[in-house]
């Protein structure tokens, strides 16, 4: 936060550097998360973001985005607060891409006035997946009876232990096209003229930074630094805004062995989940 004694000082006496606060969003997209692994949800950054957007003497914020996606209601409730507080403290939002922004990552990325990414940054992914397995077979084989009881005849929908059903798949591919199409219209709103007539732009494709700038899914290559003192001067100092942590690296609060534990635990279940995601894209 800025020194509070700085405003005492006449303002012929007072350094003249910029401070931009820096969010840094890394992760997989997903609601709730472990304190051991890095994952972006609304409750972990609002905090951060009311923080970084209360900077009074900051004209900008700048949030650096790393991820390659997940749950699209996280991302899309990110995506909104940004917006919101932008509008509400009149502040620009520089983002950065990193080494990935894509699907929900990339969505997140559109909250900003101005979007930056490296030459070889991946950014895009402009479409819904889902993934599963089918254990039909296999539990056969064990000699395994699956019993499973209903009220509401779609209630098992998607069973893994059961033979998939066209209707099933359809009713399925129904809903992912509901939320493709929110996410195209967001980028359509937030890119505008900038996007190029491409057919495979909300294909689920994705690209380097350098292709990015082309099909106007970036604005400029570069890194968060250069491009901040290039727009408010040499003097920029960028300020990363962080939570506060516990003696063990958890948030505040009690029982902290219990929650060490606890997060250990839900860690390990996670880590393959999220190792795929990352995969997907070559990271």
């Amino acid at each position: 936060m800025p020194n509070p004694i700085a405003k005492l000082i006449p303002k012929r006496f007072r350094k003249t550097e910029t401070v931009i606060p820096v969010v840094r969003l890394n992760g997989v997209i997903m609601a709730g998360g472990s304190p051991l692994r890095s994952s972006i949800n609304l409750a972990s950054v609002a905090p951060l973001l009311e923080k970084a957007f209360s900077w009074k003497d900051s004209p900008a914020v700048a949030i650096s985005v790393n991820s390659p996606g997940g749950s699209p209601v996280q991302s899309r409730l990110v995506f909104q607060r940004i917006r919101d507080l932008a509008e509400e403290k009149n502040k620009r939002v520089v983002v950065a891409c990193e080494d990935l922004a894509a699907s929900g990552g990339y969505m997140i990325a559109c909250a900003g006035d101005e979007i930056v990414a490296d030459p070889s940054s991946v950014v895009g992914s402009i479409g819904v997946v889902s993934g599963g397995f089918g254990f039909v077979d296999l539990i056969a084989k064990l000699g395994i009876e699956r019993r499973v009881h209903t009220a509401g005849q779609n209630k098992a929908t998607l069973d893994p232990f059961r033979p998939e059903r066209p209707e099933d798949v359809e009713h399925l591919k129904s809903l992912q096209l509901d939320v493709h199409w929110t996410f195209i219209d967001l980028v359509r709103s937030r890119r505008a003229d900038r996007l190029a007539d491409h057919p495979d732009l909300f294909s689920g494709l994705f690209w380097s930074g350098t292709r990015g700038l082309e099909l106007g899914l970036v604005d400029r290559l570069g890194d968060l630094r250069t491009v901040l003192r290039e727009t408010y001067g040499p003097k920029v100092k960028l300020a990363v805004v962080q939570q506060k942590r516990g003696i063990f690296g958890i948030g505040r609060g009690g029982g902290a062995a219990a929650s060490l534990a606890n997060a250990a635990v839900d860690a390990a279940v996670t880590a393959a989940e999220e190792r795929a995601l990352w995969a997907r894209y070559g990271l």
